[in-house]
């Protein structure tokens, strides 16, 4: 039996794996950023769902934008968002779908110019707090950070990336530790 108390997930295996393995984390930084894409994607189609829902479709999403290969989705056409439109194992949204393949092409400009999506949202990260926060309650859905880093993203042509989308893009891949007191993993999560 699990007995470890967490911020959220219990009761599901997928969440609780998601929570006590991923949320919080850095992920894995490579040249075409593709981790961090995929985080960026995925945050957007979260918007007005849960993150189990996601996370529930992540392998569909996956299959269905290559991977999140940046280069690869980039060049997605009309053929290609009617292609998803039509995929069940996805969240059906056209204004989320176009905005993941206009904001693989808006990374790779950025790559082009010499700039990396990681740093520029890092960048715009809070100071780590003195210690974990009492409740969800006591977290902010958004930040001057956040609102800083979703304008410099939309001056860089991407979409579906307001501060709220950034503020929880930046908990999930660690540059922010909201675990919640009382969480076996609060205070514990590295920072990128």
């Amino acid at each position: 039996m699990d007995d470890k108390i967490r911020c959220f997930g219990s009761g599901d295996p997928l969440y609780a794996a998601y929570h006590d393995e991923e949320w919080g984390r850095p992920v894995p930084d490579t040249p075409d950023e593709r981790a961090m894409y995929e985080r960026l994607v995925l945050e957007g189609f979260r918007a007005g769902l849960s993150w189990l829902t996601i996370l529930r479709k992540r392998d569909a999403f996956r299959e269905a934008f290559h991977g999140f290969n940046p280069a690869a989705v980039a060049e997605f056409d009309d053929e290609d968002v009617e292609r998803l439109m039509s995929n069940t194992g996805i969240v059906r949204n056209r204004a989320k779908i176009t905005a993941a393949i206009g904001n693989a092409r808006a990374l790779l400009a950025m790559h082009d110019e010499g700039f990396r999506l990681t740093d520029l949202i890092q960048g715009h990260a809070p100071a780590p707090r003195p210690r974990p926060p009492l409740s969800f309650a006591d977290l902010p859905a958004k930040t001057d950070g956040s609102m800083a880093a979703s304008a410099a993203l939309k001056k860089n042509g991407f979409r579906f990336v307001g501060p709220t989308i950034i503020y929880a893009l930046m908990e999930a891949v660690g540059m922010v530790d909201d675990h919640i007191q009382g969480c076996w993993l609060a205070g514990t999560a590295p920072r990128t």
